[in-house]
């Protein structure tokens, strides 16, 4: 099983960016497809995008479309997830994950229970 570490979460003004990282060992990372999933407090955990295991494919929540940007370096062994134009509504703690995927090279995985292995989280908070 792959293990994965995020980085990058913190505190940004409505309207500011950040850009998560996860990083992956453990496992082969081009045989994963890689999504990003977020939870808000009280709230149940959603998708928010996920990349294919060459990085050619995505796909996003319609609440992000837009405005963040997923994105994988394989040689680096991390998924990114560039956010632009936050809203306070994106407040929330973010947690990458990795669905095996090494005989479907072109499956994007957005359902939770398809992921395996899951990161600890890494918070993000925008402020109005």
């Amino acid at each position: 099983q792959v293990q994965l570490v995020e980085s990058g979460g913190g505190l940004v003004l409505a309207g500011g960016s950040l850009r998560l990282s996860c990083a992956a060992s453990g496992g082969i990372f081009s045989w994963y497809s890689m999504g990003w999933f977020r939870q808000a407090p009280e709230k149940e955990r959603e998708f928010v995008s996920g990349i294919n295991r060459g990085g050619g494919r995505t796909t996003y929540a319609d609440s992000v479309k837009g405005r963040f940007t997923i994105s994988r370096d394989n040689a680096k062994n991390t998924v990114y997830l560039q956010m632009n134009s936050l809203k306070p509504e994106d407040t929330a703690v973010y947690y990458c994950a990795a669905a095996l995927t090494r005989f479907r090279p072109d499956e994007v995985v957005w359902r939770p229970d398809d992921y395996s292995s899951w990161g600890q989280g890494t918070p993000v908070t925008v402020s109005s």
